[in-house]
């Protein structure tokens, strides 16, 4: 990956709905030049897809909680994560470390929807714990930060 590559994937994550000549004009590449680039990144998994930001309050998603998971010592994690895709609430899935093993971020409608969201999670086998916070407002989110410098 060159210092155009990295100016287009930085261009993609501000607006996804570019096209190839607005892009190009960006980096001082034609439009063909920039769509060989796009789709080798993407052939490489250095793009891995594009989607649509909405406002989850919209579509009747109106809390937002983030949930820690403690499991127990001898559970199987592949096997939590793979039940873990069945709860369509949950937004995004981090395996992490620290006190807990997974973090994840939930939409729900409501607070009864909340409710019932922690007590399918604490049902899930290996999941010992559950620790919740309730977001009251995002300041942002999906923020497109500066790409590292290209390393030799």
């Amino acid at each position: 990956m060159d210092a155009v590559d990295r100016q287009l994937i930085q261009a993609l994550r501000a607006n996804g709905r570019a096209s190839y000549a607005e892009l190009g004009r960006l980096v001082g590449l034609s439009g063909p030049s920039v769509t060989d680039r796009i789709n080798r990144l993407e052939s490489a998994g250095v793009i891995t897809g594009y989607r649509a930001t909405v406002d989850a309050a919209s579509l009747g998603l109106g809390v937002t909680a983030l949930i820690g998971l403690q499991l127990s010592d001898s559970t199987d994690h592949e096997d939590v994560a793979h039940r873990l895709r069945d709860l369509k609430e949950i937004e995004d899935c981090w395996f992490i470390n620290g006190e807990d093993s997974y973090m994840l971020k939930v939409r729900v409608p409501n607070m009864p929807g909340l409710e019932r969201t922690i007590r399918r999670l604490s049902g899930i086998k290996g999941i010992s714990r559950t620790r919740t916070t309730i977001v009251l407002s995002a300041k942002w989110e999906d923020r497109v930060g500066e790409l590292p410098a290209e390393t030799p």
